[in-house]
């Protein structure tokens, strides 16, 4: 059992040992001495004498003990610590070899040691990065294009835990709350045509075969039309198209179709019956025409209506992209001028217009193309104007004006010569509007209406649409106990708290909460927790003084109900890991009415965690932890959730393989080691 003891420990058991054993030879050697003199009147001096040597040896024996406790076995307890964070973690700071003056050489060769592991590491990470750079470029490509491309991709493990997703399957499977890595994808998709279609590719055993399969989202009642493939290396890729629109859609459309067949159906049969009893060559009753007349007439009213509901719900059959009419301006003018005509661009208003640009291009194209080689012109202007909620394309020229029936004739014909099914007519019909000739003073002009306009804004700074992956996931171990599991296979949740106080237990209230995700030994950049939360009280100004978090920051936040609902969620499965987590913890648990959840996570400590590697004897407060490992916070992000919660974070990742280095491999070993510790946490509270 010694050899799980510290080394100062098991220093002073021997000198205790010692004291103990120079007290009993002490006492013995008095006990002898007076059996031999045999005089019972000196036994009071024996025990006067025996007292005070007893004393005198236990104190020398103590004051020996502290200098060597402080002189050598707590400078060997740090600079034991001190190699470990620089052998296990990426720690390359200079040691105090003054600690350890009284070592002789040990200090000196510990720091050469250390230099020289540096200088190694250095001139490694060197040639890794030489040779990884051409690597990394391509794995910066892939993830580029893997971030715009319009489909959802998921990449599962054979028990379906997410191991990739890209920003296109975050959006459709929940937004900034949803997904993560090593999650269930059964968290955000309902299992049973999942689970059916997987089953169904095992059985097939053709590694080439896919199922397609229509799905639902948990929440936000989306449909997805997907693909699932299986992977040679286990697990199964998923591709996802959001149809909830194209359904609605379809939906409506043949609602439509329905009720034309319905509403046409009545007249026209009226109409036969009419017909079939009208005696032939004979004048109408008046009864009869005014019905014949009355049937006419609703069936008029009904085809015009359904005509009108149809090409509203063309425009829509499509999906059209937004593009500005800035934009569409400089095509239209940029494909004219290619074909060697003079283009004047004149009022052009700030508009978001929803059409296929490329089709409007063509067709302002081949209008402008077919009036160069008809009437000789060479010079046009361009225009596009606000007219209510629609938009207005205005080419025109100086010259003689425009017969419709010409317009009509170039409406029929194909905008390309390789593609003859699109016709001037077809675009105007596939974005619900017309086209006509119109004379202006001194200048003709064809006017081209665009509905579904906007106003525009400027435009927005290009977002990042992130694409998380660890492809390690696909093969990842995983144990039904977490106790028996590895540090570096469990998910790992860090968090921290700001709060109005320190008493929570006298109506102190949290006021932000951050968090970040730990998956397979790494942090994930793109999976964090971060928002203000409404006390429902006013914060000090000693605390806002602390964090720099105001009533007025916190008066739209959302309260502690929706806030610790959606961080359980966030923390689902994982253990949670903080910097004095009694204290955050008491805020969450006093809290579990309100919320309905409960926080009955594993929970890990980075006080305790420091304690075993670095001794009790050290400072353990996060500033001294970072200090020690290398780590920099931000002033500007300290005593921030977010920067105390990715400084807590950092230096977990940089003590686990410590904790590996001393033989603590499992949750539960660990568990077992730091409750040694507790006391560290009583006292900080």
């Amino acid at each position: 059992m010694l050899h799980k003891l510290s080394l100062r420990l098991r220093i002073f058991l021997i000198f205790a040992g010692l004291a103990l054993g120079a007290l009993a030879g002490l006492a013995g050697g008095l006990v002898f001495g007076y059996r031999q003199l045999g005089t019972p009147e000196t036994l009071n001096a024996f025990v006067q004498v025996g007292m005070l040597a007893g004393l005198v040896v236990l104190g020398l024996v103590t004051w020996v003990w502290y200098l060597f406790d402080l002189n050598v076995a707590k400078p060997i307890d740090i600079l034991s610590g001190a190699l470990r964070a620089r052998a296990h973690s990426d720690v390359s700071g200079e040691m105090d070899a003054a600690l350890a003056r009284y070592l002789g050489d040990l200090a000196p060769a510990a720091t050469a040691a250390a230099a020289s592991l540096s200088e190694t590491r250095n001139a490694l990470a060197e040639a890794v990065a030489r040779e990884t750079t051409r690597l990394s470029a391509e794995k910066a490509r892939l993830e580029a294009l893997l971030s715009d491309v319009p489909v959802g991709v998921l990449l599962c493990s054979a028990d379906h835990q997410l191991a990739f997703y890209n920003g296109t399957a975050a959006d459709m499977l929940g937004g900034a709350g949803a997904p993560g890595l090593d999650r269930r994808l059964f968290d955000y998709l309902h299992d049973g045509p999942l689970r059916h279609a997987h089953q169904r590719l095992q059985e097939a055993g053709d590694p080439d075969a896919a199922s397609d399969i229509l799905c639902t989202t948990r929440s936000g009642a989306r449909v997805l039309a997907g693909r699932m493939r299986l992977l040679e290396a286990g697990g199964y890729v998923l591709t996802l198209r959001d149809v909830t629109a194209d359904l609605a859609q379809l939906s409506r459309r043949e609602a439509l179709l329905a009720e034309t067949f319905d509403r046409i159906r009545r007249p026209a049969a009226n109409l036969g019956t009419l017909f079939a009893v009208l005696p032939e060559g004979e004048a109408l009753p008046p009864q009869m025409e005014r019905a014949l007349r009355d049937e006419v007439e609703r069936l008029g009213a009904a085809v015009t209506e359904l005509t009108r509901r149809h090409d509203e719900g063309r425009a829509e059959a499509v999906p059209l992209a937004p593009i500005r009419a800035s934009d569409l301006v400089d095509g239209i003018a940029a494909r004219m001028e290619a074909q060697g005509l003079s283009v004047h661009v004149g009022e052009v208003a700030p508009l978001l217009l929803r059409c296929n640009g490329f089709e409007i291009v063509g067709l302002a194209g081949r209008l402008g193309a077919a009036l160069a080689e008809a009437r000789g012109l060479r010079a046009f202007t361009l225009d596009l104007t606000e007219r209510g909620a629609d938009a207005r394309i205005t080419l025109g020229w100086q010259g003689e004006a425009l017969p419709v029936g010409q317009l009509e004739h170039w409406l029929d014909q194909p905008l390309e010569d390789g593609l003859p099914d699109t016709t001037g007519r077809s675009v105007l019909a596939a974005h619900a509007t017309e086209i006509w000739p119109e004379g202006r003073p001194g200048q003709q002009a064809v006017v081209l209406p665009l509905r579904a306009a906007r106003r525009a804004g400027p435009r927005p700074a290009p977002v990042a649409r992130a694409v998380v992956y660890d492809f390690d996931l696909l093969s990842k171990a995983r144990n039904a106990a977490v106790s028996d599991t590895r540090l570096e296979d469990l998910t790992y949740v860090v968090f921290d708290t700001e709060t109005t106080g320190l008493l929570p237990a006298q109506g102190d209230e949290i006021v932000q909460i951050a968090a970040v995700r730990i998956v397979n030994g790494k942090r994930v950049a793109a999976e964090v927790f971060d928002t203000l939360v409404n006390p429902g009280r006013p914060i000090p100004p000693a605390s806002t003084t602390v964090h720099g978090i105001t009533d007025a920051m916190v008066a739209g936040a959302p309260g502690i109900a929706e806030v610790g609902r959606a961080f359980h969620a966030f923390a689902d499965g994982a253990v949670l890991v903080a910097h004095n987590a009694p204290f955050d913890l008491d805020f969450l648990r006093r809290k579990e009415g309100v919320t309905g959840v409960r926080f009955d996570n594993p929970v890990l400590d980075t006080v305790l965690l420091s304690a075993v590697i670095f001794g009790q004897h050290e400072v353990h407060s996060l500033d001294a932890l970072t200090h020690r490992l290398d780590i920099t916070i931000p002033e500007e992000a300290r005593h921030t959730a977010i920067g105390d919660t990715v400084a807590t974070a950092d230096a977990f990742l940089k003590l686990m393989p410590m904790l590996r280095g001393r033989g603590l491999t499992s949750f539960g070993e660990v568990v077992a080691e730091v409750r040694r510790h507790g006391r560290l946490l009583r006292d900080m509270n």
